[in-house]
Order: structure tokens, then sequence, then C-alpha cells
């Protein structure tokens, strides 16, 4: 069996992630090693604040449970502290640095929403606005229909619209075999959004909640329609470029990380599970404006206390981007705003931001609402468990090192 287990998360929103059903005659490629035992690591970067031990006590913990290197890098004012566990890198046994790019999956997310919410601050949209009227004919058939859809129900899925990296198809060129085959495809936003629809909607647009890619592919459809250029240009004039996000990039379909980074290493058959595989090359059109970009720990952080302290959206749109939906009575101590979700710690803290899982790569990036105390973190591996280092960073003198049982995503990004 094919196998693509993005685990719990480093932030914990990412449970139930397991994907993978086609059967494989087994793996093709040589697997690169084995994980060994990790090297000790430095417990944080030469010059930066070396507090934060519960936080290093998870990523310890986390590469203890088997991945193979994780960095976290936390944000308290002008206090800046960076920790990390495992390597970066199982060839060489070099430890992550600051500074070090990773594929940051979902929260891309968060950048495509705050640009549509920039555009309807401009009056060039309107939340309310239906998908069909600014992509007509694009979401029509099998019972689904654009012009019963709304933007805002892309946003913090609730339109109903099929996932479609859920589709046998999709996932079949996504796990095992399948990926070594198709690593390097290109897919239009076009076509993913044709395969969602060979499927019905899962429910009626605004009577459930559903975690759905396709929302975002066909949000970064809208952005281009509106503005006459892609989502990615977008994102590179309206927050890269002002926040300076200078290692924050959207790739396209370029396979290769721009900048200094680790590797990616995924498990990509079931019936091998102590090989790991090098994944960390990739077309990424595969997850397009739903999933596809690049950045490094500090740039979250700059990007998610930006976006909480108000620079990038007025007041009106952020009350916008903070109002939630529930997610499941499964999971009271969530609820997802338009690519925000809120978490309710333990210790009664509530943090806002995102989180994303990508080939080789699980990422997480939070904030308090007055975007004072930011923490983002990346493993690099898709099988990430183990406690998370949210309420180890927010809750140090709590005993609970695990998150509330996170909203059920049954697929990747």
């Amino acid at each position: 069996m094919s196998k693509l287990h993005l685990g719990r998360g480093v932030l914990g929103l990412t449970a139930a992630l397991a994907v993978g059903a086609t059967l494989l005659a087994g793996p093709a490629t040589a697997a690169a090693p084995s994980p060994a035992p990790p090297s000790p690591a430095p417990r944080a970067a030469p010059g930066l604040h070396t507090g934060h031990a519960a936080t290093q006590a998870a990523l310890d913990s986390t590469v203890a449970a088997g991945v193979p290197g994780i960095q976290a890098q936390a944000q308290t004012g002008g206090d800046t502290w960076f920790g990390t566990a495992g390597t970066a890198d199982l060839a060489s046994g070099r430890p992550f640095r600051p500074g070090d790019q990773f594929r940051i999956g979902s929260i891309t997310k968060t950048f495509v929403a705050t640009v549509l919410l920039q555009l309807e601050a401009e009056r060039k949209l309107s939340l309310d606005d239906t998908v069909d009227r600014l992509l007509p004919g694009v979401v029509r058939g099998n019972g689904n229909d654009g012009r019963h859809i709304t933007l805002r129900q892309l946003l913090n899925h609730t339109s109903g619209l099929f996932n479609y990296t859920e589709d046998a198809g999709i996932l079949a060129k996504m796990t095992g075999q399948g990926f070594l085959d198709h690593r390097y495809d290109t897919y239009r936003p076009e076509q993913l959004v044709a395969v969602a629809l060979t499927h019905r909607p899962n429910f009626t647009p605004g009577t459930s909640w559903s975690y759905s890619n396709t929302n975002y592919i066909v949000a970064g459809m809208v952005v281009a329609k509106v503005t006459g250029h892609s989502y990615a240009q977008e994102i590179e004039r309206r927050i890269l470029r002002p926040v300076g996000l200078r290692s924050t990039s959207v790739p396209g379909t370029s396979p290769t990380l721009p900048g200094r980074h680790g590797r990616a290493y995924s498990q990509l058959f079931a019936q091998t599970p102590g090989k790991v595989y090098d994944v960390t090359g990739f077309n990424p059109s595969i997850a397009g404006s739903a999933g596809e970009m690049i950045s490094t720990t500090a740039d979250l952080n700059r990007f998610y206390s930006a976006l909480l302290r108000g620079r990038l959206l007025p007041a009106r749109q952020l009350a916008e981007m903070l109002t939630t939906v529930p997610t499941g009575p499964d999971s009271p101590e969530y609820g997802y705003g338009l690519a925000l979700m809120s978490v309710r710690l333990p210790c009664g803290v509530t943090v806002w931001g995102h989180d994303g899982g990508i080939f080789g790569s699980v990422s997480a990036a939070v904030t308090t609402r007055d975007g004072r105390h930011s923490l983002s973190s990346n493993a690099n591996a898709d099988w990430v468990d183990g406690p998370s280092p949210v309420p180890a960073e927010y809750c140090p003198s709590s005993p609970v090192t695990a998150l509330p049982t996170a909203p059920a995503r049954t697929s990747a990004f």
C-alpha cells in the first residue's frame, strides 16, 4: 500500500491526514538511508535568546519519535529564539540553521485569503459575491453550482466542494510509486477543479464544514480574474515586498527551493516503513494556490504578526478573517475563519494561525491575537508525530503537551 502520512502535524491541526489506498509492487528507486539516532543539536543559534526549554523539549521528543529533524522559531517582541533537533540532511548530518527554507503547504491559504480581503477593501469584489459571478460556468455540474457558492464559503471551507486531493486518481499520483513517476508533472488550476467536479458536493453550501483544497484553487483563480495577474504576482506585490518577506516565494512549477534548505523526507511505501525517500524536489503545481509556497520560520512569524496587528488589512476585513465557524463537535476548541484557525490551548491561551503538510514537510505558524508572540516550526518529514511545540511554547508551566482533538482532515496540504 502506498503511503503519505502527515501525522499529527507540528501544530496538531493536520490530524487524520493519513492518505493512501493504491496497492503497489514496492519501491522502484533507491531509498535514502534510514534515520540514524540524531547527533546532539544546538539548542539555539549563536546570538539568539536561549530560553524556551519546554519548546525545545517538544522538538527533542519529536525527533526521538523518529522524525529526521525539526526547527522552530519564536518571536516575542524584540526577543527571538531558534531551536532545532535532529538533522536537516541525513547525508551530511547538519542541523537546521536560522533562515533554512521549507515548503509551507496550506499556510499558503492565509496569503491567498489576505489578497482576496485586500481586494474586498478596494471594492473590487465582495465576499458575498458568488463564484459564478466572477468565474462564470467554472464551477458547474454533477450537483455543483457556483451560482450558490460565495467567496466567503470558499475561504472558510463551507462551500461543500469535494477536495480534489481525495480523488483516487490524484491520490495515486501523490503516493508511493505514483509520486516517483509523477513528481514533475504540471497541473493547471482548471484541471484540478475539473477533477473535483467529477464528484458530487459534500453538502449544500453553507450547511456544514469540510476542509477542501479545491476552495483555494478556485480562490486563486478569482484573484487572477479580478486583477489580471496571477495570485503569485499579487502575493508578491501586496504582501511579500511590503512586509519584507525576502525568503518567501511562490514557486509555480519550479521543483527547487531557491535558497538554503535542508532535505525533505517521506516514507512512501507502507510495505517498507523503515525506508525514507528524499522528496525535496517536485513540481508543486499539484498544490497550487492551496499549498505551493516556500518560506522560513522567521518570515512566517513576521507575516502572521503583521497580519494580526492590522498591517495588511483594514479593521473590517481583519474582523471578517477572524470570524470563525465551528469545525465539528469533536473539536470545540477550534474555529476556522478565513484561512485563520483559532485554537484554545489547555492553559486558556488562544492562538491564531494555520498549518500545512506537503511531501516531506509539515509546518505550522501561530501567533497571539495581538501579534506579539509568534511561533513557527517545520519538520522535514511527512509522518510527523510526537508532542506539539505549540502548547509547550504558550503553556510552559502546564504538564499538558498535547493539543485538543483537531478537526478531521483527510488529505494533504
